[in-house]
């Protein structure tokens, strides 16, 4: 799949991992360019099954993805519209696209997230953010609005209603630190660890295969909304799918042949036999 064309950000690959880098200056907005960059990134990560991991960070030192365009903004309605008539905006439909793409992505934060930016960073699977570095933000109930780009809605499911609410209408700037104890990110790391630690997780998680990356983040994404049997059922369902199309069957087989689960010293070296076993396919 060719990753080329962007405006608003560069990309380079390497071994089934994706790096996004935005360079948008001088603030690296999040604007009308922006947002069709990233709906054109969505489209192709939909359609590959060789990509199985996609960094988003930013060339730029002190910020990672700035607020929504305030240009587009002002030209919003004033008139309110019923629950019938309302549509989704631009930025919650690429926002939600992102977050539905098949591979596992990670925000790398290294500047300041807030809006609009934070938002995105809420749409990626994980995030992880440089102490002293990573500031963010949901400024909107001080300009009379809300978090519009998915922010009141996944804050909850990441920090809990008390904290989602303390983080919004507070329109204040909280660290990594913070961050981390309120649940909105990973992991908090100093700026020289940052970079090492989600290299060697992207490159760990690349090793495995796409359907299975794909069950797994699915399966982990429903059962949010559903009701617990729900849930297992969904669970159930994403096995198949991944059994169907991974070679999990003829690991379990020879597993099995060889007796490898009642070897006592590969029961203390599952870290590194989760990632031997890749070579039988």
């Amino acid at each position: 799949m060719q990753y080329q064309g962007f405006t608003t950000f560069t990309t380079e690959q390497a071994d089934g991992v994706l790096t996004v880098t935005f360079d948008f200056p001088p603030v690296n907005v999040q604007g009308q360019a922006m947002l069709a960059d990233l709906n054109s990134l969505a489209m192709r990560l939909e359609r590959d099954r060789e990509t199985k991991v996609v960094v988003f960070q930013s060339a730029h030192e002190e910020i990672w993805v700035c607020h929504y365009d305030t240009e587009l903004l002002k030209d919003m309605s004033t008139e309110a519209v019923s629950r019938d008539e309302v549509q989704l905006l631009d930025l919650q439909s690429v926002c939600e696209r992102i977050s539905k793409v098949p591979q596992a992505t990670i925000a790398k934060l290294e500047g300041f997230a807030r809006g609009g930016g934070h938002e995105l960073a809420l749409a990626l699977d994980m995030r992880f953010a440089a102490r002293g570095k990573f500031k963010f933000m949901q400024m909107e109930v001080g300009m009379g609005i809300l978090p519009c780009g998915g922010g009141a809605s996944r804050m909850a499911r990441q920090a809990g209603l008390g904290r989602a609410l303390e983080i919004i209408l507070s329109a204040r700037d909280f660290d990594a630190d913070e961050a981390e104890a309120y649940g909105t990110i990973n992991k908090a790391l100093d700026p020289d660890e940052l970079g090492p630690y989600v290299d060697a997780l992207a490159k760990r998680i690349s090793k495995f295969p796409s359907e299975s990356i794909n069950a797994c983040k699915q399966a982990v994404y429903e059962s949010i909304d559903l009701p617990i049997d729900e849930a297992l059922r969904s669970e159930a369902y994403w096995l198949y799918q991944a059994t169907a199309k991974t070679p999990a069957i003829k690991r379990f087989t020879i597993a099995d042949e060889k007796g490898m689960e009642h070897d006592m010293e590969n029961q203390r070296n599952w870290n590194d036999l989760v990632m031997a076993v890749q070579e039988i396919q």
